[in-house]
C-alpha cells in the first residue's frame, strides 16, 4: 500500500487528490498538514480519517511517517521551501500546479530532488482531458503537418469561485475572500498569468515537443485596488512562427460547466492542417488538405492507468518509470522560462529573449 501525506491545502485541488488517492485500490491517506485544522477536517471529511492522521506541525506530520509520495498543495511561493523540506525525508513529490513562482525556485525544487532516488512529478489538471490528449496523438501522427502555431485561452471566472471538486461559492463570498486571499497576492504567487499561462506554455512545450520559443511579448490588465493581474496574453515567437498564450480570470462562465466565449482551450495551426480543442470537449474540430472543412473527430477514451494524474503517477513509480510529459520537472522548466519572461516583459513593457 503507497502511503501519501497531503502538505498544505492552500489549493483547492487537494480535495480532488485525496478523492482519487482514496478511490485507488493500493493507496492510503496516511497524514494531512495545515496550519489550518478546521480547513482540513472540512475538506478531508468525505475520507473518514482518523484524528491521529490530522497534524498542524509539519515536523510532527512528517515524524508520524514513513510515507512514499507528498502530494503538495501549497501557494505558488511557497512550492520551494517546501521540497527542500520534504526531500531529506525521502519521498515522492507530488506538486500542484504551478510549477513555481520563479524559474530560480523551480531551479531549486529540481535540485532539492537530485540525488534522493525519488521523483517530482507537477501536475497540470488539462493533461488529463481527452480532447487535448486526443490532439497531440493527432499532432504527432502528422495529421495537420509540421505545427506552427499553438493558440491557448483559458481560465475560469476565477479561483474562490469554487472549491475541491468544483463546489460552488457565492459571489459575494468571493469578494468577502478576496482582500485575504494569497491568490490576489502578488508575494504569494498570485495572479491569472502564473495560475494559468503556466497551462499553456506546460501543455504547448509538450505539443512542440519540448522546443522553446526565441522570444516573449506580454500585457497584462491592471484592476484598480487588485495587485495581481486577472488577464494576460503573451506573444511567444518561435523559430518555426507565432504562438499565443492568453488567460483570464473573469470568463463569463466556467467551461467545466458552459463553454464560455472565447472558447476555452486550444487551437492548432500547421502546415497542413488545424485542430481546435475545447476542454472537455467529446471531439476535437479537424481540417486537413484532403478534407478542407471543419469535421469532427471523436476523442480518445484515456488509456487504463492513465485516467487522472494520481492513476498515472502510482503507475510510473510502481514500474520504475519516470514520468514524461507534462508532469516532468525538465520540460515544466522550459514552461517556467516562458511564464517568467511573459511577467517580466509585462513588468517592462516591451519585447524580451526568453531567460535562460
Amino acid at each position: 500500500m503507497v502511503r501519501i501525506v497531503g502538505i498544505s491545502f492552500d489549493h483547492m485541488h487537494m480535495g480532488d487528490l485525496l478523492r482519487l488517492v482514496h478511490a485507488h485500490p493500493d493507496a492510503e491517506i496516511a497524514g494531512l498538514f495545515d496550519p489550518d485544522l478546521a480547513k482540513m477536517r472540512t475538506v478531508a471529511a468525505p475520507f473518514d480519517l482518523p484524528p491521529d492522521r490530522f497534524f498542524t506541525d509539519f515536523d510532527a506530520c512528517m515524524a508520524a511517517g514513513p510515507y512514499d509520495m507528498a502530494i503538495l498543495c501549497a501557494a505558488t511561493a511557497d512550492h520551494a521551501d517546501y521540497v527542500e523540506r520534504l526531500a531529506p525525508h525521502g519521498v515522492h513529490v507530488f506538486v500542484e500546479k504551478p510549477f513555481a513562482a520563479s524559474v530560480g525556485d523551480a531551479r531549486r525544487m529540481i535540485k532539492a530532488m537530485d540525488g534522493t532516488g525519488k521523483q517530482m512529478a507537477i501536475n497540470w489538471p488539462l493533461r488529463w482531458v481527452e480532447s487535448h490528449v486526443t490532439a497531440k496523438r493527432l499532432i504527432d501522427e502528422g495529421m495537420i503537418g509540421e505545427l506552427r502555431e499553438v493558440h491557448f485561452y483559458d481560465g475560469n471566472r476565477g479561483p474562490l469561485y469554487h472549491l475541491a471538486d468544483k463546489v460552488e461559492v457565492s459571489p459575494e463570498e468571493v469578494e468577502r475572500q478576496k482582500p485575504d486571499s494569497w491568490w490576489y497576492k502578488r508575494a504569494s504567487g498570485g495572479g491569472s498569468l502564473l495560475d494559468y499561462m503556466g497551462y499553456g506554455a506546460t501543455l504547448g512545450t509538450w505539443f512542440m515537443n519540448g522546443e522553446a520559443p526565441l522570444e516573449v511579448t506580454c500585457v497584462v490588465d491592471e484592476a484598480p485596488g487588485i495587485e495581481v493581474d486577472q488577464h494576460a496574453i503573451a506573444i511567444c515567437r518561435y523559430a518555426r512562427g507565432l504562438s499565443k498564450l492568453e488567460t483570464r480570470w473573469g470568463t463569463f462562465t466556467d467551461p467545466w460547466t458552459h463553454q464560455p466565449q472565447p472558447t476555452c482551450g486550444f487551437t492548432f495551426v500547421g502546415t497542413g492542417g488545424t485542430i481546435a480543442s475545447p476542454d472537455y470537449a467529446r471531439a476535437v474540430t479537424v481540417q486537413t488538405r484532403a478534407r478542407p472543412e471543419r469535421h469532427e473527430i471523436a476523442v480518445d477514451a484515456l488509456p487504463v492507468g492513465e485516467g487522472n494524474a494520481i492513476d498515472y503517477v502510482l503507475g510510473c513509480l510502481a514500474r520504475g518509470e519516470p514520468v514524461t510529459g507534462p508532469l516532468a520537472p525538465a520540460l515544466c522548466l522550459t514552461a517556467q522560462r516562458i511564464v517568467d519572461t511573459a511577467a517580466l516583459s509585462a513588468a517592462k513593457r516591451r519585447t524580451l529573449e526568453l531567460i535562460p
